[in-house]
């Protein structure tokens, strides 16, 4: 889900881009009197004696909005309940950040507009666009990792959630008593529907289409409907009984092909996942490819002739926006980071340096949708907007140019974000410091010619690959055994510890091994709850004799470090520290060299 997102929101910059560009082109072309005008063209439709029409800015901004929101709503949902936003050591940092890269752009565009007829536009400069975001960072490549493109998504959506709470609560200019209570009641109306289980497609969108309606006639944003909506969509994780029914149509389609076999493994297949999934798959390309390009047409065009490009320089809208995105940013999510870290309120997803961190900041003043849709909601004076939008537009660029500099100088600099006993220019040992003994967790055959040391961690999701290879091996070569010895980060992966001491308890009554591909088999779900469940089912009691358990943790962390192990997964082979890649060549080249070996 994670990769699918990324993948999508960064191939969208371009389109994103160009139409950016397009709006520019044709509002600075001889007929940059038709954008103005065809954007305010009236459309709507009659229905009998009623009638109800926008002009297609309106449509796009209160009305294909509506379906980008939507999709926020899905990814907040599906993220709280599956996701990064479940656990609170992981959220906690990016949150403090995002609400640190929301108050000092705020107060940096107060600074300049403070008792000011442009003052309410204070809220321009604190959202984050995340398409333009993810697509420099999939340019800045591998300076960029994994745990920092996590990191910048959770605040991301923190970002959103909170923009949209500001939007309902400064953005509304006045509302509507009866549009408001018919509103409510036909949002109960549809939480009624969930709560009976009625899964009816045609009901949900006609009372959502009545609930846009009556938002819209409220005063309200019509937009919050669709990341109210996004939110009640329901999400699970597969459950083992639909997988497994889901496996077993296909097998039966596989051995008798037909269309009614083929029919009924679709559906089970579809079934198996959630409706959030499915709708953030079918809606991403949609809301990435059609509508935030769209939007950027109808909003980003801005004339930048001599006098409107003089009167910028010196006009607090645009230098409060542009330093707000700049500066403002930069220094809130800087700050927000560091005071979390300090006082030990979270975590942060994998061994950042402060060097990404910065051009994260950095690359998170890049502010374009949200922003230009409160420049839509803030200002009625056409000039004042026009001056916001090149504040937008010079802060953004500004934003990915200092992002750049950062990730190109200092991407692998400041490693206070590194374990603690981690020590960069360490010389490590490369042979195992405590050899295998009685008291180790062993598969395999206690004659093998090769052993191999594992020390790992159950959240580790480069421990989980292996797994899989590992696993793969035994299977083909009856030669080998596995040692493993716990290892878990724990000042990156909060849940390892627990898994860990859920293993020992499944090691007393002879199981460790079932518990082990267990975990490693559900690296996603490691709550309490989950680490209970999964000792339900091996019948072994989770929490017994902890004590004891933690010492043999501590004891099998102490051994690694004696034996250079920095990280997870790291391996030895008859005793020899691996420094190779993990695929299953490797491994193989590896296993065949160690048995070669006196």
């Amino acid at each position: 889900m994670m990769r699918a997102f990324l993948k999508t929101e960064a191939g969208s910059t371009v389109v994103l881009l160009a139409a950016t560009l397009a709006a520019l082109l044709w509002a600075n072309s001889p007929w940059g009197d038709t954008y103005e005008t065809f954007w305010h063209t009236e459309a709507g439709f009659a229905f009998g004696a009623t009638e109800f029409s926008l002009d297609l800015r309106r449509w796009v901004n209160d009305g294909l909005m509506t379906i980008f929101f939507f999709v926020i709503g899905l990814e907040i949902s599906y993220e709280v309940r599956l996701g990064q936003l479940r656990d609170r050591r992981l959220v906690a940092v990016p949150a403090v950040a995002a609400l640190g890269g929301m108050i000092v752009p705020a107060a940096v565009y107060l600074a300049f507009n403070a008792g000011g007829p442009a003052a309410g536009g204070w809220g321009v400069p604190i959202a984050t666009d995340t398409a333009f975001v993810l697509g420099l960072l999939a340019v800045v490549g591998t300076r960029c990792p994994d745990p920092l493109r996590a990191f910048l998504l959770t605040l991301a959506i923190v970002d959103d959630v909170l923009a949209m709470m500001i939007i309902a609560i400064f953005y509304t200019a006045s509302l509507s008593v009866p549009a408001l209570v018919a509103a409510a009641l036909l949002l109960a109306a549809i939480v009624t529907l969930r709560w009976l289980k009625i899964w009816r497609a045609p009901a949900y969108i006609l009372l959502g289409f009545a609930l846009w309606v009556a938002t819209l006639e409220s005063g309200v944003h019509p937009t919050l409907v669709g990341i109210a909506l996004g939110v009640l969509v329901f999400v699970y994780a597969p459950s083992d009984h639909k997988l497994l029914r889901a496996g077993e149509a296909v097998q039966q389609f596989t051995s008798e092909p037909s269309a009614g076999a083929a029919r009924e493994a679709a559906r089970s297949v579809q079934r198996a996942v959630s409706v959030n999934e499915r709708l953030q798959l079918r809606l991403h390309p949609w809301s990435s490819y059609v509508i935030v390009p769209v939007f950027a047409l109808a909003n980003a065009g801005v004339r930048l002739d001599v006098e409107t490009l003089r009167q910028a320089l010196t006009s607090p809208v645009t230098l409060g926006i542009a330093l707000g995105l700049v500066l403002g940013k930069f220094a809130g999510i800087t700050i927000g980071t560091w005071i979390p870290l300090r006082l030990n309120w979270g975590v942060l997803p994998g061994n950042l340096v402060w060097g990404q961190l910065l051009g994260g900041a950095a690359v998170s003043g890049i502010g374009f949708t949200v922003a230009l849709f409160i420049v839509d909601l803030a200002f009625e004076d056409a000039e004042i907007a026009a001056q916001a939008k090149i504040g937008i537009l010079t802060g953004s660029l500004l934003s990915a140019l200092v992002g750049w500099i950062a990730f190109k100088l200092a991407w692998n600099r400041g490693g206070v974000c590194a374990p603690p006993d981690v020590e960069p220019e360490e010389e490590l040992p490369v042979l195992l410091a405590v050899p295998v003994g009685p008291g180790d967790h062993v598969r395999g055959p206690a004659d093998a010619t090769v052993t191999i040391v594992e020390y790992g961690d159950f959240e580790c999701p480069f421990c989980g690959g292996l797994h899989g290879v590992l696993q793969e091996l035994m299977e083909r070569d009856p030669d080998v055994r596995l040692v493993f010895r716990h290892f878990p980060l724990r000042n990156m992966h909060p849940r390892a510890v627990a898994a860990a001491l859920v293993a020992e308890s499944a090691a007393d009554e002879g199981r460790f091994w079932e518990m082990h591909d267990i975990l490693y088999a559900n690296q996603r779900f490691l709550t309490d709850e989950d680490l209970g469940h999964y000792a339900a089912e091996l019948e072994v009691e989770p929490w017994k004799d902890v004590p004891r358990h933690s010492r043999r943790l501590a004891r099998d962390e102490r051994s690694g470090r004696d034996g250079g192990v920095r990280g997870t997964p790291t391996l030895f082979f008859n005793g020899v520290r691996y420094q190779g890649a993990l695929d299953a060549a490797s491994i193989i080249r590896a296993v065949e060299e160690a048995r070669k070996s006196p």
